[in-house]
């Protein structure tokens, strides 16, 4: 593998003369033919249109052609044409991501990995499954049930994103809070560099050889190498899980009580809230059991033996009554434990019937700091005139406010882009990050300028380039070139999201 560290500029920019694009698509083309079935490059217009976006569909491009392997050996022929040619590459799993991190390139190839689809073992004593890249998150835990184990991080989407999506983001879910993310699950990942030469990084045992760069990979967005097989950690499923719902009369008590259940030394397996607009409309979809008379409710599992389970509902009960809940609900029956849950992981959809399209962005903040932001979120609402419903991993403070618009106004899209730029800044000034587990994509570049300084920047420009010199592994994502942040940076004085160019934006906006 080279390790060259210098940055280099990103990869080629679009052809806008048709002539020359026609002529460098028929030359990609037949390059990934001399590699893979015919049948498996796409590169009509019709064909690619499909791959044009991710989960955050206001941003749409297509790329030159589409290669769909369906072997190990077949992903790294491809990496290794496309690196001879200098075209860009963008892997692809379920395009469930929400961030614009699967995105096509105008001048590359997007690679599909939606047919590395095969679950290749599962060791029940070890407590390990290994698996392609395309399987589903979902289907790890179905193949793993028949031993009593499932595989922990759930993410909204797991019945469609696949484990190489959830490594590519560091997914997470609705049970991170006790069992941890992609991160703290993932034994060993195998795949190529962009060169097309093998890389290995961790394995089945305590320890591997040389430096340990699987955590840096892990949450990497596609701009290290391309992973083909994952190496999972699987768990036993407990004996018994039971919900808590509890319901409060305002949103301030709620997030307080997030941080007085952490503070009392409880780690539930689950400890989810959504707001009230966010809770009426998912009980109209899923009809989950939800008070709909609540501003705020929340979502407490506990999980483990009977025993230990009783205890810690008896506790978790005791915390949320000082804390001012006007409602405890507790499952009675698995079958509602589950209705409670799919309330919670039907929230995305939910939102799509009362929305012509909605922005859910992704944020971290201290626990404590809940309430701030929702506040914030609120004023918000008014100053850019425009909708917000909110759900959060409240356990972690990662939270999701859905921003709701019509993308076929373009005024609204700026409204919403705005909107969600505020969130990021206002999460960050709270002591937050911009991402909890949708990664940065296209989505949050800006954001990142205002989290991290030029030098920290081009530290990461820099262990890129250590994997891929040229940038051709999905490039302009994740990482701002530095000279893009001169502008969106506030100056000496400035509070953020008071940078010239955005407050003269923001004045020329109609207000809710």
């Amino acid at each position: 593998m080279r390790m060259d560290t210098t940055v280099t500029a990103s990869a080629p920019s679009p052809v806008t003369d048709p002539a020359q694009r026609a002529q460098r698509q028929q030359a990609v083309v037949k390059a990934l033919q001399r590699v893979l079935p015919a049948a498996s490059v796409l590169w009509q217009t019709e064909a690619v249109t499909p791959f044009e976006c991710d989960g955050l569909s206001a941003y749409r491009q297509r790329p030159l052609a589409v290669a769909l392997p369906e072997t190990h050996e077949q992903v790294g022929a491809v990496l290794a044409a496309c690196h001879a040619l200098g075209v860009p590459v963008v892997a692809r799993g379920g395009g469930t991501g929400l961030s614009g991190g699967a995105q096509p390139h105008a001048e590359g190839v997007t690679l599909s990995l939606a047919r590395l689809n095969r679950i290749t073992r599962i060791d029940a004593l070890a407590r390990t499954a290994t698996v392609q890249c395309g399987v589903r998150n979902l289907a790890i835990s179905e193949a793993a049930a028949q031993h009593g184990l499932y595989y922990a991080p759930d993410p909204s989407s797991q019945i469609a994103c696949t484990i190489g999506g959830n490594v590519a983001e560091n997914a997470g879910g609705v049970h991170c809070l006790k069992y941890g993310l992609t991160v703290h699950n993932v034994l060993g990942v195998r795949g190529f560099t962009i060169e097309g030469e093998p890389l290995e990084l961790g394995g089945e045992a305590l320890d591997a050889p040389g430096l340990d760069l699987l955590a840096a990979f892990i949450g990497s967005e596609g701009l290290l190498g391309v992973v083909t097989e994952v190496t999972v950690r699987l768990l036993p499923r407990p004996q018994i899980a039971r919900c808590l719902l509890a319901s409060f009369d305002d949103v301030s008590k709620a997030g307080e009580a997030v941080a007085a259940i952490i503070g009392a030394g409880l780690i539930p397996a689950g400890l989810e809230m959504m707001d009230g607009p966010m809770t009426a409309a998912v009980e109209d979809f899923v009809h989950a059991g939800y008070d709909l008379s609540a501003a705020a409710i929340l979502l407490v599992e506990s999980d483990g033996t009977p025993e230990e389970v009783e205890e810690e509902i008896e506790r978790l009960g005791t915390v949320l009554t000082q804390a001012g809940a006007t409602r405890l609900e507790l499952s009675q029956d698995e079958a509602q434990r589950l209705r409670f849950w799919s309330g919670r992981k039907n929230a995305f959809p939910a939102t799509g019937r009362i929305s012509p399209d909605y922005l859910c962005m992704d944020a971290s903040i201290p626990r404590k700091a809940l309430a701030t932001m929702l506040q914030s979120i609120n004023a918000m609402q008014t100053t850019y005139g425009l909708r917000c419903v909110n759900v959060f991993h409240a356990g972690d403070g990662n939270m999701h406010p859905l921003i709701l618009f019509n993308a076929n106004d373009p005024d609204e899209l700026q409204r919403a882009e705005a909107f969600g730029n505020q969130i990021l800044r206002e999460a960050v000034a709270l002591g937050g990050s911009i991402t909890g587990e949708h990664g940065v994509g296209v989505e949050k570049l800006d954001a990142m300028c205002v989290q991290f300084s030029d030098a920290e920047r081009a530290q990461m420009l820099a262990f890129k380039a250590a994997f891929d010199p040229q940038g051709l592994l999905n490039p302009g994502k994740a990482i701002p070139m530095l000279a893009r942040c001169g502008e969106l940076r506030p100056a000496p004085g400035q509070k953020l999201g008071q940078t010239p160019a955005l407050q003269a934006a923001l004045a020329e906006l109609p207000r809710f």
